[in-house]
């Protein structure tokens, strides 16, 4: 039986930080459903939040104040910077993932995972090798395919299991033992699935599922010079990241599929080679006639006391813009995300340049789900309805 709960903010929330609230309202309980902002005048004041289990009000506005207090509040609250936006501006009809179910294209197979036949895979690909060719010819990128686990030490090393807790997904397996085997097979047996005590047999968790694909080329090159003429790295690869309940249509996966581009080298030639693949994806844009724009951005920061000056500085610095297409509804989806690192994963990492010399780095990541799914969104389905443009954009034609 579920429970409504309303709670006020100890504070009221700027409405241009609404969005960041509430991104994170989903991990402050697991208990929670369903939530609906209260806005007024003043700005955010309150939340309705739906439970489907017992849980003390009080303790669900202890948990989201702090989620208020570490990371949003304190945020720039001001309306995103915009760098680009698309000379089309049409208007996109809702319900696009429910046509693609029902006519078998989209199957749900879990939780925020999503099975995709035709033609979504085939566009997934052409835009894929769209931005790859761009990378391998033209900018001289040096692609690799990584294995899909990821050692934790690295996302430690990173930083990315302390400033992204919500999102970490584990991989582990049972102790090299025959009674741990056997006890194993009992329990299972028994219960008809795994046990609910199952990782007390388990080994410590030493690998991950990658939340992207950078990390693997970071560790790739950890606590070491750059070989020779390396200074782009490309890879494709599944990306896995825990969110939650926010899964809708092809937005939010746990299991998704990525193309990564990173820069390593001065400054000066890792921001030139940020803006010229930005430039191309934006062209790029442009040449398909996508609704949408190209915006300044953050990453969502959690349960840390600096989460929300870390997001500030990220605005501020402009080292994140994100790709938003339209998608009907007034909703858009990022289907790419150009972000510029300083030197954080150069000294995590150790790694310098081909004579030793400090380096800065830069990536840019691209969702093939997403990408696909916005341009389905706004053309439909049959590839035979979309505009020449899109098939010569896309090398079809």
């Amino acid at each position: 039986m579920s429970t409504l709960h309303t709670i006020q903010l100890e504070r009221a929330l700027n409405r241009t930080l609404a969005d960041e609230f509430a991104r994170r309202v989903y991990f402050a309980s697991r208990n929670i459903v369903d939530f609906q902002l209260v806005v007024e005048d003043s700005g955010v004041t309150g939340i309705t939040v739906r439970t489907d289990t017992p849980e003390a009000t009080e303790n669900l506005a202890r948990k989201l104040n702090v989620i208020l207090q570490n990371d949003v509040l304190t945020q720039l609250g001001r309306d995103a910077k915009v760098i680009w936006r698309s000379a089309e501006d049409r208007a996109i009809a809702p319900g696009t993932f429910e046509d693609l179910v029902a006519a078998g294209i989209a199957f749900e197979a879990g939780e925020g995972q999503i099975a995709l036949g035709e033609p979504v895979l085939s566009l997934m690909d052409d835009l894929d090798r769209t931005v790859r060719d761009f990378v391998v010819q033209e900018m001289h990128g040096r692609e690799y395919r990584y294995p899909t686990l990821i050692p934790a030490r690295t996302l430690y090393r990173c930083g990315y299991l302390t400033s992204f807790p919500q999102y970490v997904m584990f991989v582990t397996r049972l102790h090299s033992d025959i009674d741990v085997y056997q006890e194993f097979l009992a329990k299972t047996k028994a219960t008809g699935g795994l046990d609910a005590q199952l990782l007390e047999s388990c080994r410590a968790v030493d690998y991950c599922l990658p939340p992207t694909m950078c990390y693997h080329t970071f560790h790739q090159f950890a606590d070491s010079s750059l070989p020779d003429g390396v200074s782009v790295v490309t890879s494709r690869g599944k990306s896995f990241r825990h969110e939650e309940k926010y899964r809708k249509g092809l937005e939010r996966l746990w299991d998704f599929t990525i193309r990564e581009v990173v820069f390593v080298g001065s400054r000066e030639q890792v921001l030139a080679d940020r803006e010229r693949l930005m430039d191309r994806l934006l062209g790029l844009a442009d040449e398909l006639g996508l609704v949408g724009r190209c915006e300044v951005a953050n990453d969502p920061f959690f349960g840390n006391s600096d989460g929300a000056l870390r997001s500030t500085s990220q605005r501020l610095l402009e080292l994140k813009y994100e790709l938003r297409l339209d998608i009907g509804g007034g909703e858009t989806i990022a289907v790419g995300s150009f972000n510029f690192h300083e030197q954080m994963f150069a000294d995590a990492f150790a790694l310098t340049g081909t004579a030793g010399e400090p380096v800065y780095t830069a990536c840019a990541g691209f969702g093939l789900e997403r990408f696909a799914y916005a341009l389905v969104c706004q053309y439909g389905a049959d590839p035979q309805k979309w505009p020449e443009r899109v098939h010569a954009a896309l090398g079809r034609s």
